[in-house]
């Protein structure tokens, strides 16, 4: 019998259901008193939350992000914050909202530049003060930020995306509302499920899987095959909504223990270089990626137990015990074209750009836990083959 060791760390409290934005009033009085909502664009989206704060007593001020985080954006926020005497801080949006109001509450409270905790393009300096309260409120279903210790920022200067990354970015609250969802159209439903989906396939095939990860991921993927299409089609079924909340929240309880793989290898450098949506990247990616995975492993690591891992996979998404590896990366590549997934090439991104893509691939995080090393060539027909 194999030794088994892991370890697992999320919020510390997460609270899950429809219509449970009602009780964030109560919640959020507990923690603290002078809030900085961090939100999108579409200031209108966040009224419902400013009434119950008002009417709970509440003091608040607004900060926007638009589009992706940038680094500058997170330096406004924590001015704000600190001009405002913030004791907590709640992100209420996307996966962009959300890990601004996660940067911005631990870099409130951190002195020095943000660049300095950044990876990759940073020191890596660790978070050590205790951050401001964070309140993860998610309005899609699909990075399951609310669960996650990193927050991916971009670089303009350096046309690429980084992270930062300590156990202190977890919120202290996420609380997960499926009905914020049910105004999303279904381009923006599409590309965020796929996210969440990609989020379960590469944390259950990757070399850091736990036995703890892999039920997450097992019934996430199983809740994202059998509703992400009808919450495209039919944006207000409860059930459709409810599973890919839940889907969404098992991929960043899996991601955040397990890691990713070679999509959001790729996903990290694309995003900093083109105005490109992150989940349909990961979505125009994935069957490519998981295809190449599966040639490199039965050619170098055919007794790899990854294999039954892509194999297992398969059933769930296509709902049938006789499926095999190549029905389940056709389902995917299937479903890309029924949710009419744009290829990268839609981005602007051309075969000029692979060399350099693949070399800031190889250099991210989430590269480390893909379930086999990919050589040069193998990324790069990967890539090529999604352009």
């Amino acid at each position: 019998m194999v030794s088994i060791q892991f370890e697992f760390a999320t919020a510390t409290r997460v609270i899950f259901g429809a219509g449970k934005l009602k009780e964030i009033g109560p919640i959020t009085a507990k923690v603290g008193q002078s809030a900085l909502i961090v939100q999108g664009g579409n200031a209108d989206r966040s009224l419902p939350l400013r009434s119950i704060l008002k009417g709970a007593g509440i003091g608040y001020s607004t900060f926007e992000v638009r589009g992706e985080p940038a680094i500058e954006d997170i330096v406004q926020g924590v001015r704000k914050a600190r001009e405002a005497n913030c004791d907590l801080i709640i992100g209420f949006g996307g996966g962009s909202v959300v890990d601004s109001a996660k940067a911005i509450a631990a870099l409130t409270t951190n002195p020095g530049e943000v660049i300095d905790y950044l990876e990759i393009i940073g020191r890596g300096k660790p978070i050590l003060v205790p951050p401001l309260t964070c309140i993860a409120v998610p309005t899609t279903a699909g990075t399951g930020a609310e669960v996650t210790r990193n927050a991916v920022l971009a670089s303009r200067q350096h046309r690429v995306k980084a992270s930062l990354r300590s156990p202190h970015l977890l919120p202290r609250i996420a609380l997960v509302d499926p009905e914020l969802t049910y105004g999303l159209p279904p381009s923006l439903t599409a590309s965020t499920g796929f996210d969440a989906l990609t989020q379960l396939i590469e944390p259950f095939v990757s070399v850091r899987a736990n036995p703890l990860t892999d039920a997450l991921c097992l019934e996430g993927a199983r809740r994202a095959a059998r509703s992400l299409q009808k919450a495209c089609r039919e944006g207000k079924d409860p059930f459709a909504r409810q599973d890919m909340a839940v889907a969404s929240l098992f991929g960043g309880l899996a991601l955040a223990n397990s890691g990713l793989g070679a999509v959001h290898g790729f996903a990290a450098p694309i995003g900093g270089m083109f105005s490109a949506p992150h989940g349909a990247v990961c979505a125009a990616l994935l069957p490519y990626v998981m295809e190449i995975n599966v040639r490199a492993l039965r050619q170098r690591a055919s007794d790899s137990d990854r294999l039954d891992r892509y194999a297992k996979i398969a059933t769930i998404v296509t709902q049938s015990e006789r499926a095999d590896i190549e029905d389940g990366i056709r389902w995917i590549r299937d479903l890309c074209i029924t949710l009419e997934i744009p290829r990268l090439r839609a981005y602007a991104i051309q075969e000029k750009e692979v060399p350099l893509l693949v070399e800031l691939a190889e250099k991210a995080s989430s590269m480390k836990a893909n379930p086999i090393v990919l050589s040069r060539e193998e990324l790069t027909e990967s890539l090529t083959r999604a352009i």
